[in-house]
């Protein structure tokens, strides 16, 4: 009899969580690598994941997908990125890679001048309407390169 292999297929195998819950997912194009981020968001997270990828898409579908450097990147074709966000422990950090253009700018200031930053934290009410502003500022303006 021969022995049974105990490793799981690489498509059962759930992501390592990083630091601060944050998913481990190969670099990536297109949407399978964002969904399988978004799969793999631990808790709360995952729901709020979900539901700012659906905005993003619904607000720009044009928009462009992956994941770099273990967080989902969205971007316009020939303009770059302009969003990604990112788990920890206690809130989801967006990204708004040239956020200190946008009106009003995001709350969270960064090290980067250019770079504003959303927390959304558990059970926080999420400003659609504010968040689909900013998205459609940040697609018009040139973005970070695409890779």
């Amino acid at each position: 009899m021969m022995p049974r292999d105990k490793a799981k297929p690489a498509a059962e195998a759930k992501p390592k969580l990083l630091s601060g819950g944050n998913p481990q997912i190969p670099k990536g194009d297109g949407d399978g690598p964002v969904q399988a981020y978004i799969a793999a968001m631990p808790e709360w997270k995952q729901d709020v994941g979900r539901r700012l990828d659906e905005l993003i898409v619904r607000t720009l579908p044009e928009v462009r997908k992956a994941v770099r450097w273990n967080s989902p990147f969205y971007g316009i074709e020939g303009q770059g990125w302009f969003l990604t966000f990112h788990c920890f422990t206690k809130y989801i950090k967006v990204a708004f890679l040239n956020g200190a253009s946008l009106e009003p700018p995001p709350p969270v200031a960064s090290k980067d001048p250019n770079t504003r930053y959303l927390h959304i934290h558990q059970d926080e009410p999420i400003d659609e309407a504010q968040l689909e502003e900013w998205l459609r500022q940040a697609a018009r303006l040139p973005g970070e390169r695409m890779f």
